[in-house]
């Protein structure tokens, strides 16, 4: 799994964005400080939290250009890591939790 992490383009927003080799998907994550409770995150969006919801790297970067201003190369470093988990499998833990969330 990846995870890069950029400021947002509102104050105190964070996003994330990577590759989920587990669940084969790309993934944007954006979070900012929660209005009520001290030291928590509220998410604002959550893309790629399914099996094969994103997969490409342009789809994710497009998502989260709405929320960050961005690398212009970003789409080639998440293709690269995406690569770079091609001869990786799931152990028997991550088969039984993708079973168990998402079915056979």
């Amino acid at each position: 799994m990846s995870r890069h992490q950029f400021p947002g383009i509102e104050p105190g927003t964070r996003v994330s964005i990577g590759w989920d080799r587990p669940l084969g998907t790309f993934f944007v994550q954006v979070l900012r400080p929660h209005p009520h409770l001290t030291g928590e995150d509220e998410t604002v969006a959550w893309h790629g939290a399914h099996p094969g919801e994103l997969t490409t790297a342009a789809a994710a970067v497009t998502i989260a250009s709405r929320w960050a201003d961005l690398p212009a190369d970003l789409a080639i470093t998440l293709e690269t890591d995406r690569l770079m988990t091609l001869g990786q499998s799931d152990g028997e833990a991550q088969i039984a939790i993708k079973r168990r969330f998402f079915g056979d």
